[in-house]
């Protein structure tokens, strides 16, 4: 949830032409995450939570795609940036821990 919190305090500072566009897009992203792993660790089968995290994952890239895009369009500073893709590398290796032991124990 930190990484959603950053993503949210670095939007604050885009451009207003961007509040519709790319920090909407960056927000659900972030938001993304978190709550599919919620959503996941409530189903009732490996299986299912395994598939949440895939979903997660995706949601990650997508944040990476689109954070990458600011930091371009000169939005987001490179100290910023650089501490947003440690989260994103952190969490991108976590998620695909995790989903790794649950894919196992599920077969």
């Amino acid at each position: 949830m930190l990484l959603a919190e950053h993503v949210y305090a670095l939007t604050k500072k885009f451009p207003k032409e961007e509040q519709y566009g790319l920090v909407s897009q960056l927000r659900r992203a972030a938001v993304s995450i978190p709550s599919n792993i919620a959503e996941g660790s409530q189903r009732t089968s490996d299986r299912e939570f395994a598939n949440f995290l895939l979903v997660a994952k995706g949601s990650l890239a997508e944040l990476l795609t689109q954070i990458t895009l600011a930091h371009t369009f000169g939005y987001v500073p490179k100290s910023d940036f650089s501490a947003v893709r440690e989260s994103i590398d952190a969490l991108s290796k976590m998620l695909h821990s995790f989903h790794s032991k649950l894919k196992a124990h599920s077969s």
